[in-house]
């Protein structure tokens, strides 16, 4: 595939947890890092999470540092996000994103070529 393909939203209620998924694309040879950002109605696409591909370090906001987790399976070519104790504020479009190139940041959108067509997470009060 092309692109990196999320699954796995939905709407759970405040402190629940959920778990997205994403494919990366067939790119296997020249992947550096994935990443999470997310864009809630009204507001810029914001970073969530990141992992080194090379290195599996890994990266996040400090409004989900603690209660989310970022993953990697590099047989299945797949990255997760464990979502933990979440927040009616994370409601948002998730976006998984992949870049081929060794950037000074994985925090930036600009470091990611390759975007998936996003999956809703709505977190209720």
């Amino acid at each position: 595939q092309v692109q990196p393909v999320e699954s796995g939203g939905g709407l759970v209620q405040a402190g629940d947890s959920l778990r997205l998924s994403c494919a990366a694309s067939g790119r296997t040879f020249s992947r550096t890092a994935m990443g999470w950002f997310r864009q809630a109605p009204g507001k810029e696409r914001e970073f969530v999470a990141a992992i080194s591909w090379i290195t599996s370090s890994t990266y996040y906001a400090d409004s989900v540092k603690g209660r989310f987790t970022i993953s990697r399976d590099v047989a299945k070519n797949t990255v997760l996000l464990q979502m933990n104790s979440l927040e009616p504020e994370d409601t948002a479009v998730y976006y998984c994103a992949e870049s081929s190139i060794y950037a000074s940041s994985l925090r930036v959108a600009s470091t990611y070529a390759y975007w998936g067509q996003g999956t809703q997470v709505t977190v209720s009060s």
